[in-house]
């Protein structure tokens, strides 16, 4: 269908062909001695049964493209569409000029228009022409908008695949870890071993129901990062200790999934496995100006042998933010007088709960853990918070 018709645009479509109507009424009035009333009931409806049938010229266009057609067979079809569309109009010109005639009493008016017949086949072929320029014209544009949908398409298509290439990241790494971690604890202590499966087993649950969301509010990334930790402190026990400081409000801002945990696996591996008597974590949440700034804070020992960046994780979250949104996003990480510090910053929106999933549970040890007590910078004794809980 053409794309006036299939659009709703007839009427401006008709309104553009009035004022070709007056243009062919003035050349009437001059070339057949009639008056410009008599010249504009007659040019006037003509001009609207033109512009139906120079629609046809789309199809003609369509079936002849410039870019695999040569001029000449254009050239020539095109002509041939003028003739037989002038023709089939100058015939609908004569049974409206005998009709018009008829009903002004002045069959004078039939006459006339058989005596213009050259000049109305000459403007009725120039106008078929120039409707097939104008055609051409909205095929270009058409294909050039198609293009561009194309092309942001395959942009939103890439971008999601390296979105979801980099989240599939996220869990191997944990995972490859983990079972190191388990591997160590069998030899020694297989309770803790067997325990830590479960832990391990019931957080890999947990991210398994995360694999169609793109975003999820940050109580949830709370409640995941604390599986996680249940996880380690069945290897560190009180080595391990927490403080989460979140802001009111926070814990409803949108976030990647699992955007915190590897942050918190480098702070766990990286840090706190290279002091002998651990240390605390420190995890901050505040949302201003609608954005929202994270940062994951934790003891390390200066004296360490030094590796080459961060590993996979720090690596991974700077990349899905960056791709998720660009230039807006900054992740920062520096480490000074034996503390190493993570702070990321992006655009942020706060969770409906229209249709979301709720919160994963956490599990029965990270539970406890949550209820226990540990030991902050400073050494004094706090309550470790569960996700979303706010720090004074």
């Amino acid at each position: 269908m053409h794309p006036i018709l299939s659009r709703g645009r007839v009427g401006l479509y008709l309104a553009a062909w009035i004022p070709v109507g007056g243009l062919l009424a003035a050349l009437a009035a001059v070339a057949g001695r009639r008056t410009i009333l008599e010249a504009l009931a007659l040019t006037i409806p003509l001009a609207l049964i033109y512009a139906f049938i120079c629609l046809g010229s789309w199809s003609l266009c369509r079936a002849l493209p410039l870019e695999r057609t040569g001029f000449a067979t254009i050239a020539v079809s095109q002509a041939a569409g003028a003739f037989v569309s002038c023709t089939l109009w100058l015939i609908f010109g004569r049974g409206w000029a005998a009709a018009l005639g008829r009903i002004a009493g002045d069959p004078g008016i039939e006459r006339r228009y058989t005596d213009d017949l050259p000049l109305f086949f000459a403007a009725g072929t120039l106008l078929f022409l120039l409707s097939a320029v104008v055609h051409y014209l909205l095929i270009a544009f058409e294909a050039s908008r198609e293009a561009e949908r194309r092309a942001l398409e395959l942009q939103v298509l890439a971008r999601d695949a390296q979105l979801r290439a980099l989240t599939a990241q996220v869990n191997p790494h944990f995972l490859f870890n983990s079972l190191n971690s388990i591997s160590a604890l069998a030899g020694g202590d297989a309770a803790g071993a067997r325990r830590m499966c479960l832990l391990l087993a019931d957080f890999l649950r947990k991210t398994l129901a995360l694999r169609e969301r793109d975003e999820i509010p940050l109580g949830d990334e709370i409640a995941l990062v604390d599986a996680f930790l249940a996880v380690e402190q069945v290897r560190f026990g009180e080595r391990l200790r927490v403080a989460q400081r979140i802001d009111p409000g926070a814990e409803l801002c949108l976030v990647p999934p699992l955007v915190l945990q590897p942050l918190v696996e480098n702070a766990v591996s990286h840090g706190i496995a290279g002091l002998i008597e651990g240390g605390t974590i420190v995890i901050e949440a505040r949302h201003a100006g609608g954005r929202l700034d994270l940062t994951v804070v934790n003891p390390a020992d200066p004296d360490r042998p030094k590796k080459h960046g961060h590993g996979v994780g720090l690596k991974n979250v700077r990349d899905r933010l960056a791709t998720r949104h660009g230039g807006a996003a900054r992740v920062e990480a520096r480490e000074e007088n034996g503390t190493f510090t993570v702070a990321l910053s992006f655009p942020a929106k706060s969770f409906s709960g229209i249709g979301a999933a709720p919160a994963p549970a956490p599990a029965d040890a990270a539970a406890a853990a949550a209820s226990s007590t540990s030991a902050d910078a400073d050494g004094d004794a706090v309550p470790r918070r569960a996700p979303g809980a706010v720090e004074a």
